[in-house]
């Protein structure tokens, strides 16, 4: 029963952030703040692990693709659709469920123990919808973005390691990220990481708001907010891939 009581809890946070704002102006900066701060910054981190991660399958791809039966161009298909299918929406969010997640729910953790939220709400503001619903927003906004960016930078980390390891030829390679390629699969991934980005700004959040105590309260709901956000996106990764590849 404690499931039901949490999922009632959440959806009433939610639904007191998307509540009427008092002026919507304020949010506005609100949200391109976040966006600098949830977004932007995230950039450096997600840019490295593609060309990594692009890097990593193509070598793979290429040593487990040793028969002469596959393509030499089967590397380049591997490496695409690795990357928009799975890599790039749910591995990305899972790594931003660290980061940014960590940093929401312990920004408004540590405003909640402050007392700064009982401050906001005794002049009349809607804490949660002041808070929250910007980096709600925010992360709807720039996530797909960022799975764009992880995408290109997987495949073309994938493309310059594997001609300079030698391992593929840049026509096969070329060849193999455009051969049948489907443009469908590109709006699986973003479907899939506006659902993913709406989890890792929201349940953070939620934690992070209702933390009672002091610093040591933060920390675990910080780690609380991690957690379940990242469970939450595998389990959307396998609702979501049944019913939009199904």
């Amino acid at each position: 029963m404690r499931v039901f009581y949490h999922f009632g809890k959440y959806y009433l946070f939610i639904k007191r952030a998307f509540g009427k704002p008092e002026k919507f102006s304020i949010y506005i900066d609100r949200i391109f703040e976040e966006i600098n701060i949830l977004g932007i910054g995230s950039l450096g981190i997600v840019a490295i692990i593609s060309v990594f991660m692009g890097a990593v399958i193509t070598i793979q791809s290429a040593f487990n693709f040793e028969s002469p039966l596959i393509p030499l161009y089967a590397v380049g298909v591997a490496v695409r659709d690795s990357m928009i299918l799975e890599f790039s929406p749910a591995i990305v969010s899972l790594i931003l469920a660290g980061k940014v997640g960590s940093s929401i729910a312990s920004e408004i953790g540590t405003m909640r123990v402050t007392e700064q939220i009982d401050a906001l709400e005794i002049m009349g503001i809607n804490s949660a919808g002041y808070l929250v619903f910007p980096k709600i927003i925010a992360s709807l906004l720039f996530n797909p973005i960022l799975v764009v960016f992880s995408m290109f930078l997987g495949i073309l980390g994938g493309y310059l390691f594997g001609i300079m390891a030698g391992v593929v030829t840049d026509y096969e390679y070329i060849y193999g990220i455009t051969y049948e390629f489907r443009p469908y699969n590109v709006i699986y991934a973003l479907i899939k990481s506006a659902v993913f980005a709406f989890i890792i700004a929201s349940v953070p959040a939620f934690h992070g708001y209702y933390t009672s105590g002091g610093a040591l309260e933060v920390g675990r709901s910080s780690t609380k907010g991690v957690v379940y956000s990242s469970v939450l996106i595998l389990a959307f990764d396998l609702i979501l891939t049944q019913l939009l590849l199904s």
